[in-house]
């Protein structure tokens, strides 16, 4: 560490009573302000928890009228405004962090008010009707009354599902609409949810296995209670749903793609940027750091290729990864098997990258077959609950569109090192107030699940050319991102331009191709993260590596990134040129 003057004086220096005074104060100044800030953010997150026009959201799914949509901003607006007389100066490194983290928090939900997002509860991927199933998972049932309250809930469905569908007729009028083209298919991800037998609802799951401290009598009358909740409301509502999105919100989509098509639409991407990536950066510019990075990595794959054996050009090699058997899984089974033994092996790697574990452990399972259709290829589902692991999802449907040779780069990015290390460590940080945990930031959580794939090369992965294709592919993707995202909602790219520049410059299957650029199109901005936030963790990584030389300690360095949890940019970066200065 960097020696103090006291040392280099040789003990001698001395510290005048006036230095000793102003110095006190300063540190009573601090201590003050943090107090200061520490009570109202307690008491903001408390209110947060417990949002207006949401009583009991144990048994009552939150109402989603106007009036209530309003107080609720109303009450944020308040929030913010109280965070922001903060004198941030005053205050310790961690509790700045704190702020940062609830003041983002607050900021995003202010804006998504502001530009009319509750307009749009949907994208290519679900909506509100299959974030609903998420209940049913990340609901503690640890009590009778835990059940009971389950049951009344399911019984909201109905009203929450119909003022959720009066925004989308509220929108229709007013032109806030997601684009048709990127909506094709979409009520097949409602047509999943109605069943002929409630028994094989997704909501019925909770009521399969009875739990030893419910008696007999009282698991029968909930599984009765339960089945005819599902079938008399919440089955009905679905098909209510689904008549009204094939009726009416899908025939009457905008034709436009871009986010700049909406009302106010170039103000909104470019807040969508600054809150995915925690940059102040315009389209144009990430749109030429995407050009640089689709071009640098052209030429490693180039080399990949040669690498191979393969003699034809690069669509010719494309081309072929598509379409030979090989490089696809004949079953379910294998892909989740070769899955979990990617991971396996990557387990056995992590002590030697990374001095700090998590304690919650981490299974692997299939997409859930009612969203798989619409959905990306692999995602994290983390839990904040200390009775259940996380889970590495696997998209399983569609088979021959699940290329294994990107299969590495897959499992690093949302096993380990990536997601569920990144994100049960932050669930485990200890001295740090719940939001803290519970807040992601995208720009530092995908940039860490990028820069694990990457990582996997000095573990030892990609030592086939074509997974190492597959690596580069990955990384292709993500830097297309950047060219596609910012083409289609700033530039007047069209949805078939921006499938054409993924398709000709990425591996991925053309399948694979359509589910991203959809999902880009109706989520703007949030696939700029990736890149931009891998760019500057390694970035500093390099720095690192400059400044320390022979003491550069890749554990440590690791240490340093995850040891705040899910953090601004610019945050990430001053703590550990903080490190780097207090090394040398």
């Amino acid at each position: 560490m960097a020696a103090s003057l006291a040392m280099l004086l040789g003990g001698c220096a001395t510290t005048s009573g006036a230095d000793a005074s102003a110095a006190a104060a300063e540190t009573s100044t601090v201590a003050s302000e943090d107090q200061r800030f520490t009570a109202m953010a307690e008491r903001i997150w408390e209110g947060m928890q417990n949002p207006v026009g949401s009583e009991n959201l144990d048994a009552a799914l939150p109402s989603m009228t106007p009036e209530a949509v309003a107080a609720r901003a109303e009450q944020q607006r308040a929030w913010l405004n109280e965070l922001q007389s903060i004198d941030t100066d005053a205050l310790s490194r961690q509790a700045y962090i704190n702020w940062r983290m609830l003041t983002y928090r607050l900021q995003n939900e202010v804006d998504a008010y502001d530009y009319k997002e509750h307009y749009m509860p949907l994208n290519a991927e679900g909506g509100f009707h299959s974030s609903l199933s998420f209940m049913v998972r990340n609901t503690a049932l640890r009590s009778y009354e835990d059940y009971q309250n389950y049951v009344a809930k399911l019984a909201t469905i109905p009203r929450y599902m119909d003022e959720q569908t009066a925004w989308l007729e509220r929108a229709l009028d007013e032109g806030y609409t997601q684009p048709r083209a990127a909506m094709m298919g979409f009520e097949d991800s409602i047509a999943a949810f109605i069943v002929q037998d409630p028994i094989q609802s997704v909501f019925f799951e909770p009521l399969l296995q009875q739990p030893a401290f419910i008696d007999d009598e009282q698991w029968a009358s909930l599984q009765a209670e339960a089945a005819q909740v599902i079938d008399d409301e919440v089955i009905p509502a679905y098909q209510s749903y689904f008549d009204f999105m094939v009726m009416d919100y899908l025939p009457n989509c905008r034709e436009t793609v871009g986010a700049s098509a909406l009302p106010n639409g170039d103000a909104y991407y470019q807040n969508r940027i600054e809150h995915f990536t925690t940059l102040s950066m315009t389209p144009a510019e990430i749109h030429e750091i995407g050009l640089a990075e689709v071009a640098r990595i052209r030429n490693e794959m180039a080399v990949v290729i040669e690498q191979s054996g393969s003699d034809g050009s690069f669509d010719e090699f494309v081309e072929f990864l598509r379409t030979d058997p090989r490089f696809y899984p004949s079953s379910a089974e294998e892909l989740l098997k070769e899955a979990s033994y990617i991971a396996k092996r990557m387990d056995g790697e992590l002590p030697k990258f990374f001095k700090h574990l998590p304690r919650q452990p981490y299974g692997i399972a299939p997409v859930p077959a009612e969203i798989a259709p619409k959905y990306t290829t692999g995602r994290y589902a983390g839990t904040s609950r200390d009775d259940r692991a996380s889970f590495y999802w696997v998209n399983t449907y569609a088979l021959d569109r699940r290329p294994l040779y990107q299969l590495e780069a897959l499992t690093l990015h949302e096993a380990v090192p990536g997601h569920h290390l990144q994100g049960a460590l932050a669930r485990e940080m200890e001295d740090v107030p719940s939001y803290r945990q519970r807040t992601y930031i995208s720009a530092f959580g995908e940039g860490w699940g990028l820069y694990s794939e990457w990582l996997g090369l000095e573990a030892g992965f990609y030592q086939d050319p074509y997974s190492n294709f597959g690596r580069l592919s990955y990384e292709m993707w993500r830097a297309a991102r950047l060219v596609v995202d910012t083409g289609m909602h700033s530039m007047g790219w069209s949805r078939a331009r921006a499938m054409e520049f993924m398709a000709a410059n990425t591996a991925l299957s053309l399948h694979n191709v359509r589910t991203e650029i959809d999902r880009y199109i109706t989520w703007p901005g949030q696939a700029l993260s990736y890149k931009l936030g891998e760019i500057l963790i390694r970035s500093l990584r390099a720095e690192a590596e400059a400044a320390l030389g022979g003491k550069f300690d890749i554990r440590e360095f690791h240490y340093q990134v995850l040891k705040n949890g899910s953090i601004p940019l610019d945050v990430l970066e001053q703590e550990i040129r903080t490190w780097i200065d207090s090394q040398v």
